[in-house]
Order: C-alpha cells, then structure tokens, then sequence
C-alpha cells in the first residue's frame, strides 16, 4: 500500500488549507489516492461518505468537505461541487438534474487548472434524448418500453423532435456559442484529407488549399444550416458508438442492427434511431433508469477524458482525477441516490472510472447509506495522532473488500463502492499545525509539454515553414513540382540572357514548349521577321509526340522500344532560328508517325533538353542515363548534334549507361576513334575540309605566293570544340596547297552574343596583303557581321576573295535574304545531306507533307525552306537506324543487342541515301557520308545565290574530284 512519505508536503499557503485534524488527514488520503492515479496504478476510486458521529456536528462535516473542495481547487484537481437543490418531483429525478448540472464544462474548475476543459458528449446526447420526450409531452404516449403500439409514426416524431434539436440538449440551439461547430472532429479531418488528396495529384498548392477549404465550407453548412436535419456524421461520433456499444442499452430481442460503420452510414443512422427510441420510451416510462443511464454517460465521458492513449494523450496531461463534492448530501438534493446510483452502476460495470465522490451526510441518513465494505471504528473516538493509521486501516479494508462485497452472491445491503467515514467530535477540531498537508507531485506531466497545443503550433509552424521551404526549393530546382514531390527528370537552370531553361527529359506534363517565349511557345501566330521560322512548332510536335507515346503505352506496352532525342530545345534569341533544335525534332516525329503507322514493333520518344547550343548536355546526359536506368525500353539516343567541350563527357556517360548515340549533324572528327557506341550520319570535319581541299585546289595559282589565312571563333571561353577542329583542319588543309598562312588562326570574340570583327576585318583588308582565300572557322550566325565588315573596308572592296567554311553554313537562308554575301566575295561551303538526289527514291517528302504540322497537304520537295538545311532529314534517318537495330526481327531488343545491330545497319531510299552502318569499324572511319559542296555569290539583283558544285548521297563511297567540283562550271 502507498505510505506517506512518498508524497511531499505542500509548499507555501493557500485558500482551502485544512483547519481540522480530520481535514488533514483526509486531504492526505486524497493526495495519495491522486498520486497512485498519476503513477499509472490505476486505484479503485471510493465514494468517501462523511458523516459526524453526533449529530450535533453535522454541520462541521458539511463545512469540512466544503474545505477538501477549496483545496484540491487549489491543487488544480478538476473538480465539482453539488450545494443546489434541484428541480424533481422525486428524489431521483433531483439527483438525475444534478448530474445534469454536472455536465457543463463549467462546472469543473478554471479551464487554465489542466490542459483544457471536459466535455460530455455521452451525457449531453442522454439529456437530449430525455430533453425530446419532455418536449414531446402528452402527444407521445407513454407505451411501455419494447410495445408494438409505439409503430413508427411515434419514433418518427421523436426523431422529428430531436433533429429540430440537433440532437442536442434544450437551450444549445443552431447559433448557441456552445456549439462552436461540434462537428469539427470530423469535419476538419475530411478537409484536410482533401486537402492531402489534392496536393498527392499533383495539384498546385493553392488547388489544395482551396480542395480543403471548400469542403470544410460544405459540411459546415450542411452541419449547421440545413434545418431538419441530424448533424453530418452523427453515426460516427463517439457518443454514437457508445449509444450503440454499451450493453446497459443493449435489449436480449434487440432486432435492429447495432454497429456504426464508415462505409455504412444508412444502417448505422437506422441503429442510432432505433436505440434512441428505446431509450425515450425506458425514460418515459420513469424509474431509476434515467439515473442510472445519466450516472454511466458521465462515468463514460469522465473515463474518456482521463483516457491515456487518446489521440492528444489527454490522460497523461490530466494527472490528477475528477473529484465530485457533495457537502449535503440528502434527500431534498437527491445526493444520497446519486451516491446509490454511482455505486450501483460502477458494480454493474467492470472497468474502473477516474471519479473520486466526496460526499456529507446527517448522521440521521447513515442508515439510508446502507454498510460499507468495512466495519465501522469502534464506538469511542480515537486520539488524533491515531486517526491517520485508522483512516488507513479503513481505506485498505475496503480495497480488499471491494471484489467480494461487489459479487451478486454477496450480501444485498452492502454498496462496495462507498467508503463511510465516521468522524468524531475530538477530529473535527482546529488543527495545531495548518500548514502541513501532503500533496502529489504537481509537475507538469512531459506529455503536456511535448504534445500540446503550444507543441501542436510550434510544430505546424515548423512543418509550415519547412513544407514551403521545401515547395520553394523544389519549384526552384525543378520544371515541375507540386508542394511535396517533384518530376526530378527534369531540373531548372539560368540561361545567359537571365532567363530560366529547363533541361533534362521530358516525362509527364512537362514540356519544354513552356519555357519557351510566346512566339516559340506558337501562342502568337505571326512569326518574329528575320528568324528562318519552320512551318511547326515545338509545342505542336511535342504535342503530337505525347500522343504518339500514349497510344504505344496503352495498346503497345510490352511491344514497344524507347528512343531519347537529345537537341538544342531552349529559347536561342540571337540566333537565326528561335529554336535550334525544332527542325530536327520534327524529323524524329516524322520518323515515329511512320514507324507507327506500319510496323508490329512500335517507337516511343522521349524528348530531351541539353539548353541552348547544347550548353548543358552533360546535365542532359546524366538525366537519360538516370531515367534510363528504371526503363529497360530506352533503347538509344538521337541527337547531340553540336560539337562541343562536353561531347566526351557526354558519350561516355551515356555509354556507361549502355546508349548508343546516333547523331545526324555532330561532325566530331574525333568521337568515333574513341567511343564505340558513337555513330553519326555527319561528314566528320577533317573529311569535310578534305573535300573542301579540291576546291582551294583550283583557287591557288601555282608558281605565286598566295595569301591565305584562318579567321575562327575564340573558342577560349566557350565549350564550342567544332570551330577549333574546322580551325586545325582547314590550317593544315590550305598549307597542304601551298598558301602562304599566318602560324596561328586569326580568332575573333564574341561579346553580348555577338561576334568582334571590326578590328580583323580592318587589319586583313589594310595591311597590303589582302588574302585571296579565308578559311571562316566559325558559326553560321557570325556570318552576316563578317560580310558586312568586309564590305566596309576599302581594301577589301573589290578585290575577289574566297570564303571556305564547314557545314553548320547549311543552316543559312540565301534563297529568302535572310543570309547574304558581300560584293566580289564568293562563298564556298559544306553542306552535311544531299537531298535533291535522294529525293528521287524516298518517301521523305511524301511523309513530311501527311504528318509534319504546318505542311500538311502541300507538294513538298529538297528546296522547301522547312527541309531544305537537311537536319530534319537527317534526324530523321538517325532515328529510322536506330530504330531498325532496335526491332531486328520485328523484336523488341535490348539496348545491348541495339548497340551491336547498328553496325549491321544498311537502309536504303532514306531522305539523304542510303544509311550504311556495315561500313563503321568500332574506333575508326566510316565511309558513305553525304555531302554537298555549294558556291555562293550575289547575282545582279544583289540577292546571295547558292549553287551545287559537286555531291554524294549517303552510301555513295565514290570519292569526289576536282573535275567534278569545277567551279568555274558549277553543276
């Protein structure tokens, strides 16, 4: 048993210190029982019986247990006191409207005493109940419980009644302040889950915000608004589950169903008004029920008030147990049957209740309190220094009594649950010592400040600021995100104009189209003067390439193969076109329509992002082979078309990920010698500038010193690689031929995007010896600066000067003005896809003009500024290949066996010739590359006009002469 010294004394004075010697003892007892209660040992907790043994002292004893309130109110004990008499025709209607009274959170001390008020819902729903019949009056006939002749049209009423009511007590209306939208323990959840479902589709966080808050608006409306209704998830409050659950309501003939379920809410709202009708009709009839039923309803809310393992651990922060004083306890208030009905509703239950009664009775009524468990003291009074051990003695007596006395065998005039304390005259003294009184530890339990509602804010403060910390950091990083999650193939990165690109691969909503200005976006139909636009744009071909894709996944999931295009796919605002890449992604699209439409193996395509001029295609890279690595149908990649310092980095990444890459316009001279999962469809430069040899060949003059020089693109702060190889080719190419060279490529800069020529120009055309052959190692957006310059300084100006250049000049416009030529300038260049004679054996054009948007229905042909720079073509035979090795077999292959195929690639009646992989040794050459050599010179309208001096279509190993590439007599 506890003993004494395990509770401190209570430090420092306060209203409500016992004045007697049985007040402190009694308040002693009162800490131990509490202190046990806080340790989690769970007592059975009395109801104390107080009475004098002369009557003569009733009055000190009701002024005692007056003090044992003041001081556990002092202790921060929930507690209540009963001093009324209230409303009864009987004494236990007056102890049924005391435990009424006992209902209102009020009643039990200051809310801030311990973690927040109680509340009765149990109880409140009986007094509803009990509140429906009175107001139903004569009207509802009183038949006896379970009675046929109550039918339907009687419960109907008192459901009637109790829906005007809300299915509340009388006087808590609609709009009362009490309400304070009792619905919210359910209403607020299925908000928030709402809320979560929202954010979990991937909606904007505002769309979720709003998902909660609308429904929250709903069913608060519907809750409080509607009239005539029972409240929105009645059936699911836990005062319903009681109502149905308890077996104090639950009749052995009980035909009705009694459970209350979810998924169930008819069934359950017909078994919440078949019991409430039995118990208006068990009310109505009278007797002890009404009590007894109000008694268990408190007992039941007070025990799910101090229950530990609640959501919010209430228990844990209530350590001290509701007490309920009674300092006249009697048959006017109806205190002595409440004390009867406690006790007999605690022995028909077996669980044990939180509720400690403190009651005072005349001594004339201990005979209406029938024997307690224990014996009573001995007839004469004890001295005061042993009451303590007596008070004891009775507390363990009656504890160790208790099982036995509550057994239905035991004898009928014990109530085992009251404790009487008889108090003698000598007890109720004044104490010598007021100041010494126990009380249990008064801590504040951890629960109470780790899970609170301080914690609660704190905490959703944190996870607030956290979760927008974290939608902010995912909206930064990421092209799309929601407030959690985000598409993580695809990242964010700041473009050199200031503006934002999004690279990597397209999976999902995301489209680079939405990165793109509104002119590229194809949101504004009127296209920007002096851009090379095509006819489509990158929304529409992604778009179409979206739908291409869902078809495949839908009908096509376990017959398909994935092919990546990586391209330039960013917003290019001083180049000649708006979007590099779009010309050549609508030649992959071409490719998958067609492949589509006529084979049993279909192609996928995944669109990726390396930014402009494939500034970021390591970044691309590293996100194919991520994506890669989850999707064995990715098969290869076409694209990576641009020559730059990351290539290397590039293909080896993508080669550890085992991708080949089959490009149609990178003319990297040096990929193929040492990446073996490297094929392309471009003359590589060193061939190119070979090539370009025959015609430096005819403007040399042999026997003369001839100047010549090198002008290329400072490629010292740039990734570019393709101008420092056309810039070492084309110096050994024009020594080869005897031109007398500068040591080093004169290199030009380029500042604010655009390239400083002035000062070359200057210097080549002023310093005496003006070179009859430049080898422009640059890019085709530089070339219009150059001939302007050229054309402004005096010694330049006619004298005949040949321009030899690469073939990223393919991509100018000659034939609409939009690239020109200065005046006695004639421009060779390279072109990487002779399409004019292809034209004649494939089904290119035919294809373009019954899938291309923008082109649909018209007569195309190799001229077409659409398709006339040939990247469209050759993407499209990049893709075609890669394609063929992918489905040997009309099989869906690995990315492996793809790999090996590709060298046993050989398609004929391509847009650019044959496509021959037969002939690619692995670190080596290839031969049947296509090529175009083309003269360019301003006519008499001052228009640049491009000619054709010699060519091959892919698969023509022929090597070319200098007969045939005459450029005196172009062909």
């Amino acid at each position: 048993m506890v003993n004494f010294g395990r509770v401190p004394d209570c430090s420092g004075g306060h209203r409500g210190l016992p004045v007697t010697d049985a007040g402190v003892h009694l308040q002693d007892r009162l800490e131990i029982l509490i202190e046990d209660f806080r340790t989690s040992a769970d007592p059975p907790m009395p109801a104390f019986v107080l009475h004098a043994q002369d009557s003569a002292d009733d009055g000190a004893v009701a002024e005692l247990v007056q003090q044992l309130y003041e001081g556990q109110e002092a202790h921060s004990t929930r507690c209540a006191v009963a001093q009324n008499v209230y409303d009864g025709g009987t004494e236990v209607r007056r102890a049924a409207a005391m435990v009424r009274a006992l209902s209102d959170p009020k009643k039990w001390g200051d809310p801030k005493a311990a973690y927040r008020r109680y509340t009765f819902p149990r109880l409140r729903l009986v007094h509803a109940i009990d509140d429906a019949v009175a107001e139903l009056g004569d009207i509802w006939p009183a038949t006896a419980p379970g009675s046929p002749d109550g039918g339907q049209d009687q419960r109907q009423r008192l459901l009637d009644q109790l829906a005007r009511q809300r299915w509340r007590p009388k006087g808590r209306g609609r709009w009362s302040p009490g309400l304070q939208l009792s619905d919210m323990a359910h209403i607020l959840p299925a908000s928030i889950v709402a809320g979560l479902a929202a954010l979990l589709a991937r909606t904007d966080w505002y769309m979720a915000v709003g998902a909660g808050l609308a429904l929250l608006v709903l069913l608060t409306v519907f809750s409080s608004v509607l009239p005539g209704r029972a409240p929105i998830f009645l059936w699911l409050r836990r005062e319903s589950r009681w109502f149905l659950t308890t077996t104090f309501l639950r009749a052995a003939d009980q035909e009705d169903p009694t459970e209350v379920s979810l998924l169930r809410p008819v069934r359950s709202w017909r078994a919440i008004a078949a019991r409430a009708y039995d118990v208006a009709e068990a009310l109505k009839a009278g007797g002890d029920f009404h009590l007894q039923l109000c008694v268990l309803a408190l007992r039941e809310d007070l025990r799910d008030n101090h229950r530990r393992w609640s959501w919010d651990l209430r228990g844990f922060k209530r350590p001290r147990p509701p007490m309920l004083f009674l300092p006249h306890a009697d048959e006017h208030n109806g205190g002595i049957e409440l004390i009867r009905a406690v006790n007999d509703v605690r022995s028909r239950r077996s669980e044990l209740d939180p509720l400690v009664v403190v009651a005072a009775v005349h001594a004339q009524d201990v005979p209406r309190i029938e024997r307690g468990a224990v014996r009573t003291t001995p007839a004469h009074a004890p001295s005061p220094h042993r009451f303590s051990d007596q008070l004891r003695t009775l507390y363990r007596e009656w504890a160790r009594n208790l099982r036995a006395r509550q057994s239905p065998s035991g004898e009928r005039a014990v109530l085992p649950w009251v404790m009487k304390v008889p108090l003698p005259h000598d007890q109720l003294g004044p104490v010598e010592d007021r100041h010494r009184h126990l009380r249990a530890s008064h801590r504040p339990p951890i629960a109470r400040l780790v899970w609170s509602l301080h914690t609660l804010v704190l905490v959703l403060a944190v996870v607030t600021a956290g979760t927008a910390m974290r939608a902010h950091t995912l909206h930064k990083q990421y092209c799309s995100a929601a407030v959690l999650t985000a598409n993580r193939d695809t990242r964010r990165h700041a473009a050199s104009d200031g503006s934002t690109e999004c690279i990597g691969v397209a999976t999902g909503d995301v489209r680079f189209a939405d990165w793109l200005p509104k002119a590229d976006r194809g949101d504004d139909p009127k296209p920007l003067v002096g851009r090379s636009e095509t006819p489509w744009t990158v929304r529409q071909l992604e778009d179409l390439i979206a739908q291409q894709n869902a078809d495949v996944l839908v009908n096509h999931a376990d017959n398909h193969v994935t092919v990546v295009y990586a391209g330039p796919l960013s917003h290019d605002p001083d180049g000649s076109s708006l979007v590099k890449g779009a010309q050549e992604l609508a030649g992959v699209y071409l490719a998958q329509a067609v492949i589509n439409k006529g084979s049993s193996v279909r192609l996928r395509v995944l669109v990726a992002n390396a930014g402009l001029d494939l500034g970021r295609q390591v970044d691309m890279a590293k996100a194919i082979a991520t994506y890669a690595a989850h999707d064995p149908t990715v098969v290869g990649v076409v694209g990576a078309g641009r020559d730059l310092k990351s290539s290397r980095e590039t293909t080896r990444i993508l080669m550890e990920a085992g991708l080949p890459i089959v490009s149609g316009t990178n003319s990297a001279t040096y990929l193929p010698h040492e990446y073996a999962n490297w094929f392309s469809l471009a003359a590589p430069d060193q061939w190119q500038v070979q090539q370009l040899g025959l015609i430096a060949a005819q403007l040399r003059t042999q026997g003369k010193q001839q100047h010549a020089l090198v002008l290329a693109r400072d490629t010292t702060e740039s990734p570019d690689m393709y101008t420092q190889e056309q810039a070492r080719y084309g110096q050994d190419m024009l020594k080869a031929h005897g031109f007398t060279v500068p040591p080093k490529p004169r290199l030009y800069k380029r500042d604010g995007g655009r390239p400083e020529l002035r000062r070359h120009a200057r210097q080549i055309c002023q310093n005496g010896t003006v070179p009859s052959v430049i080898y422009f190692a640059g890019r085709v957006e530089d070339l219009d600066p150059l001939m302007n310059q050229l054309s402004r300084e005096p010694g330049c100006s006619g004298k005949p000067i040949a321009i030899l250049t690469g073939d990223d000049l393919s991509k100018a416009d000659f034939l609409h003005g939009r690239n020109r030529v200065a005046p006695e300038v004639t421009l060779y260049h390279a072109a990487l896809a002779e399409l004019d004679k292809a034209s004649v054996q494939t089904d290119f054009y035919a294809d373009a003009a019954r899938h291309l948007p923008g082109v649909t229905g018209q007569h195309l042909a190799p001229g077409n500024p659409a398709l006339a720079s040939g990247q469209t073509a050759l993407a499209h035979d990049a893709t075609q290949a890669l394609y063929d090795a992918a489905s040997r077999d009309d099989k869906p292959q690995s990315r492996a066996l793809t790999w090996v195929n590709l060298r046993t690639v050989r398609i004929p009646d391509m847009a650019t010739g044959t496509i021959d992989f037969t002939t690619a040794p692995p670190y080596s050459d290839r031969t049947g590359h296509s090529i175009v050599l083309k003269k360019v010179r301003r006519n008499g309208d001052g228009i640049a006009e491009p000619d054709v001096l010699c060519s091959r279509v892919a698969g023509d190993t022929t090597a070319l002469t200098e007969t045939e590439c005459d450029i005196k007599d172009p062909k």
